[in-house]
């Protein structure tokens, strides 16, 4: 990671901001056109191994319905090799 944050420094359930580059899908194009593109996301930061994070977007506040709860949540996993700025928010 370039600018920001160090992992370590964070305990789950962290608000976060990270500017990462993605994949490009291209097609019947010139391919030479074509480089990673710069997204950025919030989350909360929620795990981490040595190649990856992952933030979640949107939890389940109360399991619906209460008797057959699972954890369900939508989020991101992000190369931690793809991340150019990481910084917590609030």
């Amino acid at each position: 990671m370039r600018r920001g944050l160090r992992l370590s420094s964070l305990a789950p359930g962290s608000l976060v901001y990270v500017r990462y580059r993605d994949h490009v899908l291209f097609k019947d194009v010139d391919p030479s056109l074509y480089r990673p593109w710069s997204r950025e996301t919030i989350g909360w930061f929620d795990y981490e191994d040595q190649e990856c994070l992952r933030l979640v977007w949107e939890r389940f506040a109360m399991p619906d319905p209460p008797n057959e709860a699972k954890p369900r949540a939508t989020g991101l996993v992000i190369l931690k090799k793809a991340i150019v700025e990481m910084r917590r928010i609030g």
